[in-house]
């Protein structure tokens, strides 16, 4: 096992951050709430270092979220963040307190003190740290054995350590980007605490595919493919790791791409030689969409018909016992969240919900360590090709959600060949992979156009591009009027049904990256 890791979350909104930023260094390491984190956890997980995530709580308060004090005796490096160096303050004999004149939210500027520390190799090259803070409470005393490196106006111990114990605590966030050199200060943490950075992919890789082995011996599995990235990706892996164990059922119901049924067919079928069931299943779920125009309506009659269909074609292959899913770390990290909350609702129509305890099928998640980015990465190392690992996301109703207003026939074939005129266009002009996700919509309005001699009364669209990292936050993609023009011509030109384009310019929030 490589060395890993271990991050101790009190529910800071950018902890998976830190993650990111270790991960990038090729060192393995996992993020669990601080509830979980007890003697017996760490003796299990044998970390090599410790990271204390930031918070929202006060130290000081009744029943705040503290580490075990194992944490501090075990001997290994730890490192707290903002909440965690005020954790690690307060329970190793310095003091919190919270005052109003020594808050600091956003930029700040921390300044070097008395002399060098490992920790901050590359820093302070000039005279100061651009830094990014957020915090009410602050330490007016550091515990004892500790020194102070770097002092900010507000935070007179922004950087403190007792190097003997390789203990150190930051009141700010080097994990987020306005700490433009927080990347040099987790890197000088590995250092420090001797990982050997040697988390690649084809490691990654060698070590899922004998997890899978061991996990599903000689039993078959079944593979929801919905053709995205998450799901092919976990296919090809496990198809690698087994073989003719595995079949993947594709459910095709109307509401794809232009030509995106054949694409995915023949890359898994003919290319990898894949069992795979195409469940052409068009005309029951248009038929069952006729006359729909509500979205949540949309989404549960197509949720509902996704797990019949996958059920009824799931239940010809004999002896299945498991059931692939492309679930990524992201979804884990939320099931177990600092709050205690529920698991995360991922939409039935996206996987197989439900159907793991309706047939009785255990499953198999090998893609449940990685982040969005490493999934394309691994993607990368088994060989799928860069057009179909960097697809812009695609949602699991399809069209449906891009056809506000009722669904028909028609409308879908417009939307299909409107859209593929735009994503070539994007492509064309070399913006492809600068953009998160870009689709059109077809408006539930027809407007009057004039084209040649004759006048029109057709479809209305809107195109929609957007910048994002994860698709939690977004904002519209700046394109020029260039640009836009020539791919309004172009629709409108090649696309019988359309005769006006708009650019929606939403950013998100307060709107939605889809439509519906």
């Amino acid at each position: 096992m490589t060395d890993r890791i271990l991050i101790i979350d009190f529910g800071s909104q950018v902890t998976q951050l830190i993650a990111r930023r270790l991960r990038e260094l090729n060192v393995y390491c996992e993020i669990h709430p601080f509830q979980k984190v007890d003697d017996a956890f760490l003796a299990d997980f044998n970390p090599k270092a410790i990271v204390l995530s930031g918070g929202p709580a006060s130290v000081f308060a009744e029943g705040a979220p503290l580490p075990p004090p194992a944490v501090f005796e075990i001997g290994v490096p730890v490192l707290g963040i903002c909440y965690g160096q005020q954790a690690m303050m307060y329970m190793l004999g310095g003091t919190v307190e919270r005052g109003h004149k020594t808050a600091e939210f956003g930029r700040a500027y921390v300044v070097p003190k008395n002399g060098k520390l490992d920790l901050l190799k590359g820093w302070f090259e000039g005279e100061r740290e651009q830094v990014w803070m957020s915090h009410g409470d602050h330490v007016s005393e550091i515990a004892p054995g500790f020194e102070v490196y770097g002092t900010s106006p507000n935070a007179p111990f922004a950087i403190t350590a007792d190097v003997a114990r390789h203990f150190y605590a930051v009141q700010f966030h080097p994990e987020v980007h306005h700490t433009p050199n927080g990347k040099t200060l987790y890197e000088n943490f590995v250092e420090v605490a001797g990982c050997k950075r040697d988390w690649t992919m084809g490691h990654y890789r060698a070590e899922a595919i004998a997890r899978i082995r061991e996990q599903v011996g000689d039993k078959k599995v079944i593979c929801g493919l919905s053709g995205g990235v998450d799901s092919s990706v976990a296919a090809v892996l496990i198809h690698e790791a087994i073989g003719e164990q595995l079949t993947c059922v594709f459910v095709d119901h109307g509401l794809l791409r232009l030509n995106e049924a054949e694409e995915v067919v023949t890359m898994f079928r003919d290319h990898y030689n894949m069992r795979l069931i195409h469940a052409e299943e068009q005309d029951l779920f248009l038929n069952a969409l006729e006359g729909v125009s509500d979205p949540e309506v949309k989404r549960k009659t197509i949720g509902k018909l996704f797990i019949d269909v996958f059920q009824k074609h799931a239940s010809e292959i004999d002896g299945a016992e498991f059931l692939a899913q492309g679930t990524l770390y992201p979804d884990v990290i939320e099931s177990v969240s600092f709050s205690g909350g529920p698991s995360v609702t991922i939409k039935s129509h996206h996987n197989v919900g439900g159907l793991p305890e309706k047939m009785g099928l255990k499953l198999v998640e090998p893609l449940r360590e990685l982040f969005k980015d490493e999934v394309r990465e691994l993607g990368r190392e088994l060989g799928l090709p860069d057009h179909f690992i960097g697809r812009h996301p695609f949602p699991g109703p399809g069209l449906a959600i891009r056809c506000p207003g009722e669904i028909t026939r028609e409308k879908l074939e417009i939307l299909r060949q409107a859209d593929a005129v735009f994503i070539d266009q994007i492509r064309k002009h070399g913006l492809y992979d600068a953009i998160w996700q870009a689709f059109v919509a077809i408006l539930p309005v027809r407007t009057v156009g004039v084209m040649g001699d004759g006048r029109t009364y057709d479809y209305a669209c809107a195109l929609r591009a957007v910048t994002s990292v994860d698709g939690m936050t977004a904002d519209y993609y700046p394109f020029g009027h260039e640009f836009l023009g020539e791919t309004a011509t172009r629709i409108i030109n090649e696309v019988k049904g359309i005769n006006r384009c708009t650019y929606d310019i939403t950013s998100k929030p307060p709107g939605t990256i889809e439509w519906e």
